[in-house]
């Protein structure tokens, strides 16, 4: 007999079913996520911004789209903002499943009742699956749209935690125009990051997002202020803000700047972002105060220049080497000025600007020390023959005195000595490269800006004088490694620095208050042709360096260095904060103060007094006090101690080629250099010239054996222009007794050269009292006076 089946319960009937319709829904909607995954932002699709060093946006650059959207998340807003959006928009955002059941049906019974929507029920995650979706395209809204907000929010909540949902929201919000995210609202409407938003601001930025362009500040301030005091109230009848914190943010107007993107230090932001293509925030050591000022600065300072003129300025910190300003030209974007272009990393002429570290290395090689007798006179070395700047020459001269005034024929002589190729590659090692045409050698123009360097180089290399003799590359983020390289000695830094410092400012000497302001180690430069003006300078706290002229490189007649560059040098060394506590620096180990006596240039206690003609306090490196320098070609003599024996009666030289018996006693004198004799007084030149030969003696070859004579124009003569001559005197002139190259002075300014006997034809202009100078190449001189009439 067959038993009838067993049939089972009902309701487990109805479980089995549901399970299987379970498994069948999971995986439709499995099978559906792989189909149609939700299309999520890439890893860091938001603009580059660059920051200053406290966070201040300096240039934000839009993303493919032409977006303003900058980095942010839950942390780095204000928790004011996260409190009034989560509270206002979705006070279960932490607990629902990306969907709230109860907020839909809310929503949709008020719609049915009032024929209008009264409430929105979209979670916060569904708005973010909205924006997703309008970011590809899909903005229409109907009932099958808003059913794909809810399936894409389930996924959205499946693929990510609620901290990620936020921080898409926060970076993707709507906030009318190209504006999204909090981070670039808050800075494009109220000027400040989100970190320090208010509760007025706060809740004014949370509802900003349902209705971007009906609620926008800055053209809509009564329907923006209206939403937000809606936000407000809410706040305060849901007991997370207190009642009298909410009555005081309501009467917080509604104040909101225009939509600008930042653009501060535009031209370092475009070279960072080119730095770190892949990075949305870069952290610049800019500070932004600084900065802002010291463009409008510029800016305003150089307005009246020529089209086509340029600036760069450039603002270090001693002791990180941190950039603090950084200005690539005068005004960004004028295409009049060549604004585009950065001439903080341009390649230009030095003009001057790299003699203290020749005169710093001279010291450290025991070349010189700080008063050590140079000649500043023209002169040729080789096939070169350097001009002062005016062509006017000052003879004998001190070391320090030369590179505050800049001179070049001094400076000529020491890269001679030191040597062009060992000074190039030692402020290459140093961080300092300099450019050469293609093939060619460091030569003796490079001191005189025949080479190529960058201000950037310029400034890392000039913060040594204040770094103990430590240059470095100049750092623009924080995380740019220090690249530290010596290039002096801490004593010959420390000299330098003192010799630079001791320069007074242009017309400081007509001030009686210098007090206030911070001792400057500064120095300028300008480029042949005009085309370059620098100004650098340090103080123990900074390092400023400005450079002016035109990006293509054409002169700018009439502008150099002290006059265009060094005044806004100073005006930007004064604006910036002060460190009195390191005002004062005592010399560092090797470095004394030493009595020095001209023209030996030796110590004052080396010699006998007799020889010391002038007494001047140098100072010294490492106990070297070295000789004044032997002058190089044929000179008449060198300087130093020449012996020689005189008759007691008659006072005259004698020598062993004497004919007759004399009383005689040794006798010295100290010769200065050749070629300072003009220069020297009429004592000076007696005190330190070999008396004449007695009678009975013939010569030994220790007089001079050129003695020049101006042929042409006589000593005394008045002169007069020819009729029709254009008020001109035309003069041929020769010196005769030589047969050397012979340099023609003017009231001490340069006019020509000659060789030998070779005349001189020059059109005399300049009326009045002349003294016109002939001086050979031996050193042998003549001079004679002359007045030419009105």
């Amino acid at each position: 007999m067959t038993r009838a089946p067993v049939s089972r319960p009902r309701w487990r009937r109805l479980l089995v079913r549901l399970q299987w319709g379970l498994a069948a829904t999971l995986s439709l909607l499995l099978l559906l996520d792989l189909l149609f995954p939700p299309q999520l932002p890439k890893a860091r699709d938001t603009s580059t911004l660059v920051i200053a060093a406290d966070g201040t946006p300096l240039r934000a650059f839009a993303d493919a789209d032409g977006v303003w959207r900058y980095p942010a998340t839950p942390d780095s807003v204000s928790p004011l903002y996260v409190e009034a959006l989560l509270n206002y928009e979705d006070r279960w955002f932490w607990k629902h499943p990306g969907v709230n059941p109860y907020a839909l049906l809310r929503a949709g019974g008020q719609m049915l009742g009032s024929g209008e929507v009264v409430s929105g029920g979209s979670t916060l995650t569904m708005q973010v699956a909205r924006i997703l979706d309008a970011d590809h395209g899909t903005t229409t809204r109907t009932p099958w749209r808003k059913l794909r907000q809810i399936l894409r929010a389930l996924q959205l909540e499946a693929h990510l935690s609620k901290r990620e949902i936020l921080t898409l929201y926060l970076e993707r919000a709507p906030f009318g125009g190209t504006i999204e995210g909090v981070e670039a609202a808050s800075w494009a409407y109220l000027g400040k990051p989100a970190s320090r938003l208010s509760r007025a601001e706060a809740a004014l930025l949370a509802v900003l997002p349902q209705s971007p362009s009906r609620l926008r500040p800055d053209r809509h301030p009564e329907a923006a202020r209206a939403a937000r005091d809606k936000v407000l109230e809410r706040m305060a009848d849901l007991g997370v803000w207190r009642r009298a914190d909410v009555d005081d943010a309501r009467i917080e107007p509604v104040v909101a700047r225009q939509l600008q993107p930042p653009l501060i230090a535009a031209l370092l932001a475009q070279r960072l972002r080119s730095a770190h293509p892949k990075a949305s925030r870069i952290a610049s050591t800019i500070d932004a105060n600084l900065q802002r000022t010291l463009e409008e600065r510029v800016a305003a300072y150089f307005s009246a220049l020529p089209e086509r003129t340029s600036a760069a300025l450039l603002v270090v910190d001693n002791t990180t080497l941190e950039a603090r300003a950084y200005v690539g030209s005068v005004r960004f974007g004028d295409q009049a000025r060549l604004g585009h272009v950065d001439m903080v990393q341009a390649w230009r002429s030095p003009g001057s600007t790299l003699k203290p570290f020749l005169y710093g290395m001279a010291l450290d090689d025991g070349l010189i020390h700080s008063e050590s007798l140079l000649i500043d006179a023209p002169q040729n070395f080789g096939d070169y023959r350097p001009g002062n700047f005016g062509e006017t020459f000052n003879g004998p001269i001190g070391a320090a005195e030369a590179l505050r005034l800049s001179l070049n024929v001094p400076a000529v002589d020491l890269l001679d000595r030191v040597g062009p190729q060992r000074f190039s590659a030692r402020l290459g090692h140093a961080g300092l490269a300099l450019k050469f045409p293609a093939g060619a050698k460091p030569n003796l123009a490079l001191i005189l800006g025949g080479t190529g360097a960058r201000l950037e180089d310029l400034v890392g290399a000039y913060a040594a004088l204040n770094r103990g003799g430590i240059a470095g590359r100049v750092r623009y983020t924080a995380d740019d490694p220090q690249v530290d390289r010596r290039v002096l000695s801490p004593g010959g830094a420390w000299i330098i620095r003192e010799i630079l410092e001791s320069n007074p400012r242009p017309g400081e000497l007509l001030q009686f208050d210098r007090g206030s302001r911070p001792k400057v180690a500064w120095k300028t430069g300008t480029s042949y042709g005009f085309r370059d003006a620098w100004a650098l300078g340090g103080t123990r706290r900074y390092t400023v360096g400005v450079w002016v002229g035109r990006p293509d490189g054409t002169p700018l007649p009439g502008q150099y260095g002290a006059i265009t560059a060094l005044p806004l040098l100073f005006e930007v060394v004064d604006s910036l904060p002060r460190d009195r506590t390191a005002a004062v620096s005592p010399p560092p180990a090797g470095v004394a103060e030493f009595e020095v006596c001209w023209p030996l240039g030796i110590g004052a206690d080396q010699q006998p007094p007799g020889l010391c003609q002038r007494r001047m306090q140098a100072w010294t490196l490492d106990g070297a006090v070295p000789p004044t320098f032997a002058e190089r070609g044929a000179r008449l003599w060198n300087a130093g101690r020449e012996r020689f024996d005189v008759d007691l009666d008659s006072g005259r030289r004698v020598s062993a080629t004497c004919s007759l018996p004399h009383r005689t006693a040794p006798r010295e004198i100290a010769r200065w250099p050749a070629l300072a004799s003009p220069w020297l007084s009429a004592e000076t030149r007696r005190d330190s010239t070999l008396p004449p030969l007695a009678d009975d003696c013939m010569a030994d070859g220790r007089d001079a054996v050129e003695t020049l004579r101006i042929d042409g124009l006589d000593d005394g003569a008045t002169l007069a222009a020819a009729p029709g001559s254009a008020h001109a005197v035309r003069l041929s002139l020769r010196a005769l007794g030589t047969d050397r190259d012979v340099q023609w002075l003017l009231d001490g300014r340069w006019i020509g050269e000659t060789a030998g006997r070779a005349p001189l034809v020059r059109d005399f202009t300049e009326t009045g009292e002349h003294t016109l100078t002939a001086l050979s190449a031996s050193g042998a001189w003549t001079r004679l006076r002359f007045r030419i009439l009105e």
